[in-house]
This record gives structure tokens, C-alpha cells and sequence, in this order.
């Protein structure tokens, strides 16, 4: 029962950790909010939680080995498809575009490994990196454009 509670609480946070940085993109209106990156997640949590804890009665078994990290490989690779599927090449302006959200997802991903994996402190200063390396970007962009319109006059 308690151990329960506890895989219970990791993907909970991983939930809230990966809701955490879909507002701040449902926020800036990009291409996955909120329902997408706690979507991803919860669901690297569960894949690692499961990986972990799902086959214990297999892995008492003489002859059989585990291997957790296996899952949490494919979850790596697994996560690249969404990704990709976010990324858009604009012939017309010559730009590539979603590939921040890519990366997001991917972090997000490995933040669900994290704290499926009951690595909270290290999923919650990811977490924290990623807020502030996306709004110090955005902040940055606006002094520059700012800067930027002042040279064009």
C-alpha cells in the first residue's frame, strides 16, 4: 500500500511538473499547451514506474533478468516521433518552425523519467531550468526587437 502511494505521487508530480511548462507554452500560444506536456509526462512516469516496479514477480524468476533502463530508452526515442511531428519547415519565409516545443517535449519526457523514477529534486530544478530558459529567451527577444526598431528609424 505504500509503495502505492509512492508510484501514485510520481506520477502526479510528473503530471503537475509537465502542466507546469504546457501553461507557460499554452501561454505563448505555441503549437502543445497544457494537455500535451502533462500528457507526456504522466506518461513517461507511468512507462518508468511500470519499467521498475511492473515485473517484479518475472524478475524473481530464475533466469530471468530486467533491464528498466530499456523502457526508458524507447521512451527517449518514442518521444522523438511526437516531436518531429511538431516541427514545420516554412518554404515561403525559409524557416523552421516548432522546434522549441520539440525540445520541450523532450525535456518533459525525461522530467516524467525523472520523477518515475523518484528523482523529484532533479525533475523539480529541471523543471525550474526549462521555465527560466524559455521566459529569459522570450525576454531577450523582446529588449532585441525593441533595440532592433529603434535602428530601423
Amino acid at each position: 500500500m505504500e509503495l502505492e502511494l509512492d508510484l501514485i505521487l510520481r506520477i502526479f508530480v510528473a503530471a503537475l511538473l509537465g502542466g507546469i511548462i504546457g501553461l507557460e507554452r499554452e501561454y505563448r500560444a505555441k503549437e502543445a499547451g497544457f494537455r500535451t506536456h502533462f500528457l507526456v509526462a504522466l506518461g513517461s512516469a507511468l512507462f518508468m514506474v511500470v519499467s521498475a516496479y511492473g515485473f517484479e514477480e518475472a524478475a524473481a524468476m530464475p533466469g530471468h533478468r530486467v533491464d528498466v533502463s530499456r523502457v526508458a530508452s524507447q521512451v527517449v526515442s518514442g518521444i522523438g516521433f511526437i516531436g518531429a511531428g511538431t516541427i514545420i519547415f516554412q518554404k515561403n519565409e525559409n524557416a523552421v518552425r516548432g522546434l522549441t516545443t520539440a525540445a520541450g517535449l523532450w525535456v518533459v519526457a525525461a522530467i516524467g523519467l525523472a520523477c518515475g523514477g523518484g528523482m523529484y529534486r532533479v525533475a523539480i530544478a529541471s523543471t525550474l531550468l526549462v521555465l527560466i530558459g524559455l521566459e529569459a529567451f522570450n525576454y531577450f527577444l523582446h529588449k532585441f526587437d525593441r533595440h532592433r526598431s529603434k535602428w530601423d528609424q
